[in-house]
């Protein structure tokens, strides 16, 4: 006689859900309080994460996120604050619940969240170089802070050319990579910056959209142009369009 299914059995979610190795497959759900939440496939089984807050929906010291909680330490005690090694733990923590879902909500489209989750992981980098116990654990971390501001110039995008159109897609593009650009300068890369693999997808990111919405030279990329020729007229009415559509874009 067959026995009844264990109320914890997760097989007929995971066989209707199959995993596909190399893709993120991601999708947004309603718990059954009625809560958003999205869930991720994994290898063995899937992640189930709050939309906004902590992913894992734990509140480390009655904070929204660890990096509240441990700010609010920092400021507390001052220039003397060095994390412990469980203060440490739950920042990888936190970093990679972040990844998760900022990876995810690229996936699904939610330009806006993954733009967010990019910055509190940026925001976790800027804490640990101030207050990490060792040069090492700082360099551990610093080292994928280009990783992450890629993702966000590719959420902030594609929200802009969903908001904005081609050209203003375009030039977020562009700002990122400047951005991008002066952290490769920070720790004496800046040789490097032109050959990275994050670079160069930006870079076809970047000229597919050119073609894809036919657009020519950004107001900013002939800005620039006008300076390097010293068309000094052309760059100031260059410079008011620009302040002009600055102006009425929508926040």
């Amino acid at each position: 006689m067959a026995q009844e299914p264990d109320i914890f059995d997760i097989d007929t979610i995971l066989n209707q859900w199959p995993f596909k190795p190399g893709v993120i497959a991601a999708r947004l759900i309603r718990a059954g309080d009625g809560r958003e939440v999205i869930q991720m496939r994994i290898e063995m089984g899937l992640l189930q994460m709050e939309v906004s807050g902590r992913p894992d929906g734990e509140h480390p010291g009655g904070a929204e996120t660890c990096l509240e909680w441990l700010s609010d330490l920092a400021r507390s005690q001052g220039e003397a604050f060095a994390m412990n090694e469980a203060q440490c733990l739950e920042i990888d923590r936190e970093f990679l619940q972040f990844y998760h879902r900022r990876i995810c909500c690229l996936a699904l489209r939610q330009f806006a969240r993954a733009m967010a989750d990019a910055d509190h992981v940026l925001a976790l980098m800027d804490f640990v170089a101030a207050h990490s116990p060792n040069q090492e654990w700082t360099l551990s971390h610093e080292q994928y802070r280009p990783f992450v501001i890629f993702h966000r110039i590719q959420a902030a995008a594609m929200l802009a050319l969903e908001e904005s159109g081609g050209e203003a897609a375009i030039e977020t593009i562009n700002q990122g990579l400047d951005r991008m650009r002066e952290v490769y300068a920070r720790f004496e890369a800046a040789e490097e910056f032109e050959e990275d693999e994050l670079v160069e997808q930006l870079n076809l990111m970047k000229e597919s959209l050119r073609q894809e919405y036919h657009v020519g030279k950004t107001l900013a990329e002939q800005l620039a142009d006008a300076v390097s020729n010293e068309e000094f007229e052309r760059a100031a009415r260059l410079r008011d369009e620009i302040s002009r559509r600055g102006q009425s874009r929508p926040k």
